[in-house]
C-alpha cells in the first residue's frame, strides 16, 4: 500500500522564506518563466474572445434608424454651452492683489 507522507509546516515555511532568494538569484530564469505564464494566460483569454465572437448570433432585424429630434436637441444644448463659454470673456472680474 501507499503511505501518505505529513505535510510538515516547517519545511513549508523554509520553502517560502527561501523561494525569493532563490528566484532573485536566478532572476533570468524568473522572467522568462513569469513571461512565459503571461503568453499562456493571455492566449487563453483571446481563444474564449474568439470563441464567444464566433458563437454569438447577431439578431438585428431593423434597421439603425437616425434619430433627428435627439440630434437637434443635443446641438441646442451645444450652442447654450458654447455661448455661456463665450460670455465668460466679457465679465470683468476684480483683481484679488491690486491694492487700492
Amino acid at each position: 500500500m501507499f503511505s501518505l507522507k505529513r505535510i510538515k509546516i516547517k519545511e513549508i515555511k523554509k520553502f517560502f522564506r527561501k523561494a525569493p532568494r532563490v528566484l532573485a538569484e536566478k532572476s533570468f530564469l524568473t522572467l522568462l518563466g513569469m513571461f512565459l505564464i503571461v503568453c499562456i494566460f493571455g492566449a487563453v483569454i483571446f481563444y474564449y474572445y474568439l470563441n464567444i465572437t464566433r458563437t454569438s448570433e447577431v439578431t438585428e432585424k431593423e434597421p439603425l434608424k437616425f434619430d433627428t429630434k435627439t440630434q437637434q436637441e443635443i446641438l441646442q444644448d451645444w450652442q447654450m454651452r458654447n455661448e455661456s463659454f463665450l460670455g465668460t470673456d466679457l465679465k470683468k472680474y476684480p483683481d484679488p492683489f491690486k491694492i487700492d
